[in-house]
């Protein structure tokens, strides 16, 4: 049984709303992210990341970090560019990436099913990541970035859904990227977001709210039906939230589970709905072979393919699993692993396993793809063009184009409770920090 209960939102006013979303924390460096602040200084990244509100001696860990991040949050409320709703509800957020539409529900998911397993993971963690979230998350008081997670498919969910989305759009704006965001407070005949978040509480609070209760119900009710739900994106925040919840109750031993601190932000998206992108690999070196020997002992594992010159980016890209792009001194090639190697094991037969297990670790030893620098990530979104000029300009010496992992095989993995290779799987589009915040106290 799944807990996934509505909540009091601190949100934009919806005036400000597209300048305040930000992308992810974790997709910035350091100096990006002070780029965008100085940029646009209403964006989420100023609290989400802190540090830019420093000189760059200053450390990302400093206490004075996550002080400040907390300041900002209450001065926005103070300003009127954060408003706090009066009562609980449910969200529906919907993005829309190159004509294609992904709706999640946005509300809270129980600490006590992550660590049962009903919220099930296929990834692990490194403590100094968690870390900055644990500190950020327990000293501002909030989730401010929310935890992308997935569902099989509900026909009742997906009627509700449609039938909230039929309403007038509390958000609707087209980020810089060319992502379309809007979003709907699930509360039948909402005013919108009016001259206050309070103000539009109290007119959910009347006519209303026989509606809005029968759309809380059944929601709640259909995800108490499912077993398992599953972490897409976003495991570091997962387990810091948790962490903090943890915490939380050790500091207040009389705690009855119905505190905030006992949930943590969420957006649950169906799996139908949900494109996952290939995630790229680029290494820096071929392990002390020539091209031609490499080229050799890759034959030995993968039957290879010499692409033609005029293919391009289309047949590199790779169309079916077991098959991997190989690009190598200005070249593309088809991999086809070879059928000895395939098996029904839900991690190792993953394509980005059998690459790990026949190719980078035996021929170009990688050993550890989580702590070796001689291996690259490269995010799917980024295309084939800039695996070419990493190899080109010497910033590597091959690289991989994969075939995305899908949904299933995530689901597959984390059902048997197992844990993927690192760098599995590329969600597009990203959900964005700051339009939803869950105060825990």
């Amino acid at each position: 049984m799944a807990e996934v209960r509505p909540f009091r939102c601190i949100r934009p006013n919806k005036e400000v709303a597209s300048k305040v979303a930000a992308l992810p924390y974790d997709v910035y460096n350091r100096q990006e992210a002070k780029r965008e602040v100085e940029k646009n200084p209403m964006s989420f990244l100023a609290a989400d990341r802190a540090e830019t509100q420093f000189a760059d001696n200053v450390d990302l860990h400093d206490p004075r970090v996550y002080a400040k991040a907390k300041e900002l949050l209450e001065q926005w409320q103070k300003e009127g560019i954060l408003v706090s709703e009066e009562s609980e509800c449910y969200y529906v957020y919907e993005l829309t990436m190159n004509g294609r539409s992904q709706t999640g529900i946005v509300a809270c998911a129980a600490v006590d099913d992550y660590v049962n397993g009903v919220i099930k993971k296929h990834e692990n963690t490194r403590e100094d990541k968690e870390q900055d979230r644990i500190c950020h998350v327990d000293v501002t008081d909030a989730h401010t970035g929310p935890i992308f997670l997935a569902y099989r498919s509900d026909e009742e969910l997906n009627q509700l859904v449609s039938e909230i989305c039929s309403h007038e759009a509390l958000y609707d704006f087209t980020a810089e990227d060319g992502i379309r965001h809007r979003v709907w407070k699930a509360v039948e005949g909402s005013t919108g977001d009016g001259a206050t978040a309070t103000e539009a509480g109290k007119a959910d609070n009347g006519a209303s709210g026989e509606a809005s209760g029968q759309w809380t119900g059944r929601i709640q009710k259909r995800f108490r039906q499912m077993t398992g739900i599953y972490i897409a994106d976003g495991h570091h925040r997962a387990a810091s939230a948790v962490k903090v919840g943890l915490k939380r109750r050790k500091e207040n031993p009389e705690y009855t589970g119905e505190e905030p601190f006992n949930y943590f932000l969420s957006v649950l998206f169906p799996d139908d709905q949900l494109m996952i992108m290939p995630y790229n690999r680029v290494v820096k070196d071929l392990n002390g072979n020539t091209e031609e020997e490499f080229l050799k002992k890759v034959r030995e594992r993968f039957a290879v393919k010499r692409l033609s010159e005029d293919a391009g980016n289309q047949g590199a890209q790779p169309t079916e699993r077991r098959h991997i792009g190989m690009y190598l001194a200005g070249q593309w090639y088809e991999l086809e692993v070879l059928a000895e190697h395939l098996t029904e094991d839900p991690v190792k037969g993953l394509d980005v396993s059998l690459l790990q297990d026949y190719l980078l670790a035996p021929v170009l030893g990688i050993g550890d793809p989580r702590t070796d620098a001689r291996i690259q990530f490269v995010g799917g979104i980024r295309g084939l063009k800039e695996l070419e000029r990493m190899v080109d300009s010497g910033d590597g010496a091959v690289a991989f184009a994969m075939y995305p992992t899908s949904i299933q095989e995530l689901f597959s993995v984390a059902d048997a409770g197992l844990l993927m290779p690192p760098k599995s799987t590329w969600f597009e589009p990203k959900l964005r920090s700051g339009l939803f915040i869950h105060k825990l106290s």
